[in-house]
């Protein structure tokens, strides 16, 4: 057990000091999309990078970090999973919330990005969305992967060990959130709502999908999913969905990452995975 504890702190002192870098240089412009968002790229990676540098040190072997793919269906599912717990909170707050859908915005956008203003119809739902949930999608997973490598591949494993399933999930979901703050307090990573309002949401949120990505982890024994359910997360909710979606108002207290909404939604995944952690084998 104190070698297992001894991994734990190393590799978040190695991840604190290794996210320092990009976050100093995030905080002095101020904002996201520091060359041309490689920054949070960079960020992104470096759970994955104090994830090797742990297994170095430890002499751990890095096939314990769960690179092998499980079933496909566990990939297809963990696509999926985002879809249905963010689809039904957008639906609900563009029909009671009068205004809050904007496709005209999304759709004027994509066709100027596609340099087919004239035919923004087809640009959007011929070239863009396909483009968005295909190379768009594997272009997320790429930043993804650098953090469930650390997050779900090093990580979890350790506190579960350490401290069983309930804990894990909860201990792994708040360094996760907290490891966000700067951003959201800093840098632009946050709705139009009051920063604690931001700040609350997000940390519920990022506890409970930390529930729902441990027991796909533990449950495969692979990253994949994880990475996968992380990247779609991302997808479909930051680049499409709160793109549709006016951005301020009552509906910003309920969509995005940022809301209420999600909140709900995935606490009642979250809470269903928890009932069915018995089912693990570890």
């Amino acid at each position: 057990m104190q070698s297992i504890t001894r991994q734990i702190l190393t590799f978040l002192l190695f991840m604190a000091l290794l996210s320092a870098i990009p976050n100093m240089l995030l905080m002095f412009v101020g904002r996201m999309n520091v060359g041309n968002g490689q920054a949070i790229s960079v960020l992104m990676w470096c759970p994955a990078l104090a994830a090797f540098i742990t297994c170095a040190l430890f002499k751990i072997d890095i096939r314990s970090l769960g690179w092998n793919f499980y079933p496909l269906k566990y990939e297809w599912i963990s696509y999926l999973i985002p879809i249905s717990y963010s689809l039904p909170v957008y639906l609900f707050t563009w029909l009671v919330i009068d205004g809050s859908l904007n496709t005209s915005s999304f759709i004027k956008t994509q066709s100027i990005l596609w340099g087919l203003p004239g035919l923004p119809y087809f640009a959007t739902w011929c070239i863009a969305i396909p483009v968005l949930l295909s190379v768009g999608f594997l272009r997320e997973i790429i930043s993804a992967l650098g953090e469930e490598i650390g997050w779900r591949g090093f990580l979890l494993p350790r506190l579960n060990t350490r401290f069983g399933f309930s804990a894990a999930c909860l201990i792994s979901g708040l360094i996760w959130a907290m490891w966000h703050y700067l951003g959201i307090l800093y840098f632009g990573y946050h709705g139009t709502t009051p920063k604690i309002y931001s700040l609350i949401c997000f940390t519920l949120m990022a506890v409970e999908v930390s529930f729902v990505l441990s027991y796909i982890r533990l449950k495969t024994k692979s990253i994949w999913p994880c990475a996968i359910l992380h990247a779609s997360h991302n997808l479909f909710i930051q680049s499409i969905m709160d793109s549709m979606t006016v951005k301020g108002g009552l509906a910003a207290f309920i969509v995005g990452e940022f809301g209420a909404g999600l909140v709900i939604s995935v606490g009642i995944m979250a809470i269903w995975l928890w009932y069915k952690r018995n089912t693990l084998i570890i």
